[in-house]
């Protein structure tokens, strides 16, 4: 009997370790770790959307703990509290938050905002505020309605270029461009023959050039040559001499003054030219009496006896 009773507690233990490492390898296989001593924290969320226990803990982009259990909170509607296992080296200062997280592959994970203060910090026990980040899937859906809207827009623009392309004239101004770009490696090929063409005249060029400046060189010897002062005296007297003549012209004094100037000459001159106006009148209309010839000569009379 006693012998019967041995056998079936050694089952019993055999049945519960066998459950204790079950359990302990589907806590393993979550990630859960149940002979941890890390601290626990509270992060209160609106929305856990896509977080399991077992779902890492990150701060600065390391792993420092993970979700323990999810439990909606049924004192605060709509708040779920998240029971996280958090190293116990780490601190978390006070004024600190924590955001859900998921990448392209649909991994899901909290990232705890640190904030800047070194004196006060997070005990354990005490509740985390907790928001969900707009990853790069939340953006994502978040501009598919724009997409939405932009759609019909891209099949008018996409009918319109099509469109444009069926137009033959696109296919003329094609060859167009394809005529000109050949004309332009023309005109290229010509105008490289012709700086050729230049490069090869710059010797003779440059000797022109240096004969022209040795001549404006020989040019700038004979000017310099030149007796410029006295040139320059001899000018300045005529130009004395100009002016002296100037102002005797409109002086009283001298002959050439007075006949510019004196007004009765030029009445005379009037008035003999009048004179010698009517005289010609005159003479055209009376010749007789002051010219008196014939053409068989003049015949004496015979003197009176």
């Amino acid at each position: 009997m006693e012998k019967k009773h041995g056998k079936e507690v050694k089952i019993a233990l055999v049945a519960l370790f066998g459950l204790f490492v079950l359990f302990v390898g589907m806590n393993f296989l979550k990630g859960l770790n149940i002979f941890s001593k890390g601290d626990v924290y509270y992060i209160s969320f609106q929305d856990v959307t896509g977080l399991a226990s077992s779902s890492p803990i990150y701060a600065d982009g390391y792993p420092v703990g993970t979700v323990r259990s999810i439990d909606y909170d049924y004192t605060h509607e709509g708040k779920t509290k998240v029971t996280i296992d958090i190293e116990p080296e780490m601190r978390i200062p006070k004024g600190s938050s924590a955001v859900i997280e998921s990448d392209m592959l649909g991994n899901v994970r909290v990232n705890l905002l640190l904030a800047n203060n070194p004196r006060e910090r997070v005990m354990p026990g005490e509740v985390i505020p907790g928001e969900i980040a707009s990853g790069l899937m939340s953006k994502a859906a978040a501009l598919i309605p724009e997409v939405e809207k932009m759609l019909p827009k891209l099949d008018s623009i996409l009918t319109s270029i099509n469109t444009l392309l069926a137009n033959p004239a696109i296919a003329q101004s094609l060859q167009n461009i394809q005529t000109t770009t050949h004309n332009l490696t023309n005109t290229t090929n010509q105008l490289n023959r012709l700086v050729a063409g230049l490069n090869g005249q710059v010797p003779t060029l440059m000797n022109k050039a240096g004969g022209v400046l040795d001549n404006a060189q020989t040019l700038t010897g004979n000017l310099a040559q030149l007796d410029v002062a006295s040139t320059l005296a001899k000018v300045d007297a005529t130009m004395q001499n100009v002016q002296n003549m100037t102002n005797q012209l409109n002086s009283n004094e001298g002959t050439l003054g007075l006949l510019m100037r004196d007004a009765s000459l030029y009445n005379h001159l009037s008035s003999t030219a009048n004179d010698a106006d009517s005289l010609l009148i005159d003479l055209k209309e009376h010749p007789k009496r002051y010219v008196h010839f014939s053409l068989f000569g003049r015949k004496d009379k015979a003197p009176k006896k």
